[in-house]
């Protein structure tokens, strides 16, 4: 009776926190391409992409994610393609995903674009139940652990830009998958969630640009979920902002444009719901460098 109400307890934990089921990002907008296949190939040179993000500090087994991704365009063709990786953490659960990415572009006047993408991606997840032994010393909670369940999964999107607009739509994962199979009782499908995206940039002033984004995120018996965020560029070196999740946490963030092929940058989050009184905020470092041809580029983007 005592495991069957610790495991009940552990997986509802874990259920809860998985509500998104896919990692969220507070600078989402700054490497689309993990959401959106359209966007590969769609910045100029060869684009590279890492990131790490440690989800409410002081949680144990809270999330922890880090994914890596380089995306280029083919030269003289309508081709992009791009490469991803992704490690997503929390509680017993470690899963990589490996994900190739290719996309079609489509030219319009004044410099607009529509491009169509498609995802493929493998998923290996692995379940650690002997973690759980240690809350009840001398006994065995938990023993079929899950290594390597393989799933592979098909995502499309669709991107519509110019270098100062954007508007993207994407389901990432298209197939329902199953997870945690190892015990009857605690299945979980993975569900499709779609994705919309936008974003604009403003020129303030000479010096000084306004970004404001938006992610909306939708799936199956989840909430659904709003980011809205305000950036500002100055002398196209400096970056700062803050964003709204709704109903959940304010974020902090700036960014420093290093050189002409190197940007790096930080954010903050803070749960606006209780949450926030069992952890210090979650933390999100990143860095992008292009391998461009030329020294400068010709028409820089904003986003």
């Amino acid at each position: 009776m005592k495991k069957l109400f610790l495991a009940t307890i552990f997986f509802s934990i874990v259920v809860s926190m998985y509500g998104q089921q896919e990692p969220q990002y507070t600078q989402y907008m700054l490497n689309p391409i993990l959401i959106n296949p359209a966007y590969a190939g769609s910045t100029e040179g060869t684009t590279f992409f890492g990131l790490y993000r440690a989800q409410w500090i002081g949680i144990e087994g809270a999330p922890k994610t880090a994914n890596i991704s380089i995306h280029k365009a083919i030269e003289n063709s309508n081709l992009g393609y791009g490469v991803s990786v992704l490690n997503d953490r929390i509680g017993i659960s470690d899963e990589t995903q490996i994900s190739a990415d290719l996309s079609y572009t489509l030219y319009f006047d004044n410099d607009y674009r529509l491009a169509f993408g498609l995802k493929a991606s493998a998923n290996l997840l692995n379940n650690d139940y002997s973690r759980l032994n240690q809350y009840i010393p001398g006994e065995t909670v938990l023993s079929n652990n899950v290594i390597n369940q393989f799933s592979p999964n098909l995502g499309a999107g669709l991107f519509y830009y110019n270098r100062k607009t954007y508007v993207g739509l994407s389901i990432p994962m298209l197939l329902s998958t199953k997870r945690y199979n190892e015990i009857a009782t605690s299945e979980l499908n993975q569900r499709q969630h779609i994705y919309l995206t936008a974003g604009k940039v403003y020129d303030l002033s000479y010096n000084l640009k306004f970004k404001p984004a938006i992610i909306a995120k939708m799936a199956s018996g989840i909430p659904f979920q709003l980011d809205m965020t305000a950036n500002f560029l100055y002398a196209e070196k400096f970056t700062f902002g803050v964003a709204y999740r709704v109903s959940a946490a304010l974020s902090a963030m700036a960014g420093f444009q290093v050189s002409d092929n190197l940007f790096i940058g930080y954010g903050y989050d803070r749960e606006t719901t209780r949450l926030s009184n069992f952890n210090t905020g979650s933390h999100e470092i990143f860095l992008q460098y292009n391998f461009l041809k030329q020294r400068k580029v010709e028409t820089p983007r904003f986003f």
